[in-house]
C-alpha cells in the first residue's frame, strides 16, 4: 500500500475531524499522520492483537483500530483522544481506509495484472503502461501452466501451488475456478521442454502422492516478453484439451510436443468430415472391428514392420499380412505403403477427435 496515498487522504480527512489522525504498519511505525513530525515515529507497547479485525484499543491517549479490509493484518488507524468521539472516528476511519486499500490492491495487485493479461482482459497498449506501474518486469522469460484438478479433496490445491512457488515477485499462481489453476512461472533463458516436464511432474506428483489430488498438467511454450503470456496461456489449455482426445493416459501434455495432434485440433468439424469421407470412399471407418484397430494401432506403434507387429501381437506373419489385405480391401489404403500408412493415421486421429466432441478456445 502506498503511504503517499494514506498521506493524502490523512490530510483532506484531518480538516473534518479536527484532531490528530494517522496510520500505523504492522511494525507499530507511524506511516502517515495529520502530525508531520510523527511520521516515522514508532509506537510502543503495540502488539499484533492491535491488527486482528475489528480490534479497537487506546493506548497513551490515542484510540487505535485494524483497517476493515480483507487483509486487515498490515495497518491500524489512530485517534488522538480516549472519548466516545475519538471511537467513532476511529471507526469511521478504519472503514474508509479499508475500502480505499482494497481498492487500491484491486487495482495495483500483481497477479490481478497477470489473471487480466493471461486472460485478454487488458489492451495491448495498456499492458506496459500498469507493468511500468506495478515495477514489472517485462522482458523476463515465463511460462504458462495450466493445472487441471479432476477430482475434490478437503485440500486447497491452490495454497499447495501457492506453497510449491513461494517467490511472489517472479512466480504467479491465478486461481481461475474450481478445476483450473494458471501457473506463471519465471524460468532461464533457453529452458529445454523436458525440465518444464520434470517441473510440471513435481506438481502432479505433490499434489497426487501428498494430498491425494488427482490432476493433469498442460505446458504453453515460453515466451521472452510479457504480451506473449496470453498466447503461452491458450497453448496450455489446448494442451489440454488435445491430451484428452490423443493421449487419455498421459497427465503431462507439452504443447510443444503436440506435433499432428495440434493440427488435427485445430481443423474445423466440417473439414474434417469431408476428410473422412474422402478417405474412406469405399467404406466407412466405422466399419472395421476393434481387432482390426487394435491390430492398426500395434502395427503403427512397431513403424509399419510386419515381422516385429506379428511377434508381439502373438499371430503368424501371414495372419497378420491377411489382415493387412482385409483393412486394404476395405479401405482402399495398403498400410505397409508409407503414404497410405500416413493417410490412415490421420484419418483415425481426426475421427478420435470428431467423436470427442472438442471444445475450441
Amino acid at each position: 500500500m502506498s503511504n503517499r496515498l494514506f498521506q493524502g487522504i490523512v490530510h483532506q480527512m484531518h480538516d473534518a475531524i479536527g484532531r490528530t489522525i494517522g496510520v500505523i504498519d504492522e511494525s507499530s511505525v507511524v506511516v502517515a499522520c495529520s502530525d508531520l513530525d510523527k511520521i516515522g515515529e514508532v509506537r510502543g507497547n503495540i502488539t499484533s492483537d492491535f491488527f486482528k479485525p475489528a480490534s479497537t484499543f487506546i493506548i497513551n491517549g490515542y484510540t487505535y483500530k485494524s483497517l476493515e479490509s480483507k487483509n486487515s493484518s498490515e495497518y491500524a488507524v489512530f485517534v488522538k483522544g480516549d472519548d466516545e468521539a475519538a471511537q467513532r472516528y476511529v471507526s469511521i476511519l478504519s472503514i474508509s481506509f479499508g475500502n480505499i486499500k482494497e481498492f487500491y490492491d484491486e487495482k495495483y495487485d500483481r497477479s490481478n495484472f497477470i489473471k487480466n493479461v493471461i486472460l485478454d482482459n487488458i489492451l495491448p497498449g495498456d499492458i506496459y503502461i500498469k507493468a511500468r506501474e506495478l515495477h514489472f518486469n517485462v522482458e523476463a522469460t515465463r511460462v504458462c501452466m495450466l493445472v487441471k484438478i479432476h477430482s475434490k479433496s478437503d485440500v486447497s490445491a491452490y495454497e499447495v501451488l501457492q506453497n510449491l512457488f513461494p517467490d511472489k515477485n517472479k512466480d504467479f499462481i491465478i486461481n481461475l475456478n474450481e478445476s483450473d489453476i494458471a501457473v506463471i512461472k519465471e524460468v532461464k533463458e533457453g529452458i529445454e521442454r523436458e525440465d518444464l516436464e520434470q517441473l510440471a511432474q513435481s506438481i502432479v506428483d505433490t499434489l497426487t502422492s501428498e494430498f491425494y489430488i488427482h490432476c493433469s498438467v498442460g505446458i504453453g511454450s515460453t515466451v521472452s516478453n510479457i504480451k506473449g503470456l496470453a498466447s503461452s496461456f491458450k497453448e496450455s489449455q489446448i494442451a489440454i484439451e488435445v491430451g484428452k482426445v490423443f493421449d487419455t493416459e498421459k497427465v503431462i501434455i507439452s504443447y510443444d510436443n503436440l506435433g499432428v495432434a495440434r493440427l488435427v485440433y485445430q481443423l474445423p468439424t466440417t473439414l474434417c468430415e469431408m476428410f473422412l469421407k474422402e478417405v474412406f470412399k469405399r467404406g466407412s471407418i466405422d466399419s472395421l472391428d476393434q481387432e482390426t484397430l487394435f491390430t492398426i494401432q500395434r502395427f503403427f506403434e512397431n513403424n509399419l514392420n510386419v515381422s516385429e507387429t506379428s511377434r508381439k501381437l502373438f499371430v503368424h506373419r501371414n495372419t497378420l499380412v491377411y489382415r493387412l489385405e482385409k483393412i486394404k480391401k476395405l479401405t482402399g489404403l495398403d498400410l505397409r505403403e508409407f503414404e497410405d500408412a500416413i493417410v490412415f493415421k490421420v484419418a483415425l486421429m481426426v475421427k478420435k477427435y470428431l467423436s470427442s466432441n472438442p471444445v475450441k478456445y
